[in-house]
């Protein structure tokens, strides 16, 4: 098959397509989910659709959050970070506080050491002043 200047036109002719137009997924914060699940929850029977309406929600979200809120996991009412840099971020940052925390215990570790050699030292010096043996020269 071979291709016609009308059938170039038609591929790239500048006509955004139907679906370049429309609307954003929205993105609820955890505040905003157990706001609303309070509200809900509060309203009788009949007020409940009002709020619905008024917010522009449906039915599944708060089942979807309800469930979310009920197994816990206040993180999970907050947006899921959806952008592969984003989980990339997060788990490097996770990396560096595992790290940071190694570290840390390291140090504690070292710091302990140090002490009680400091100690030993101190000890052995106490205990070769007491038994008269002279000190090395130089201290």
């Amino acid at each position: 098959m071979t291709m016609t200047l009308a059938d170039a036109a038609r591929i790239d002719d500048g006509v955004v397509s139907p679906r370049a137009d429309r609307p954003k997924r929205r993105t609820f914060t955890a505040e905003y989910k157990a706001k609303i699940l309070a509200d809900y929850d509060a309203a009788d029977r009949g007020e409940r659709g009002a709020i619905l309406r008024r917010e522009g929600l449906y039915s599944s979200h708060i089942v979807e959050w309800r469930k979310a809120a009920e197994s816990g996991a206040a993180s999970a009412l907050a947006p899921q970070a959806k952008d592969r840099r984003e989980r990339q971020r997060d788990r490097e940052v996770e990396q560096l506080r595992a790290r940071a925390e190694k570290a840390e215990a390291e140090l504690a570790r070292t710091r302990a050491a140090l002490d009680i050699v400091g100690k030993a030292h101190a000890l052995l010096e106490t205990l070769s002043e007491s038994t008269g043996t002279p000190k090395p020269p130089g201290r």
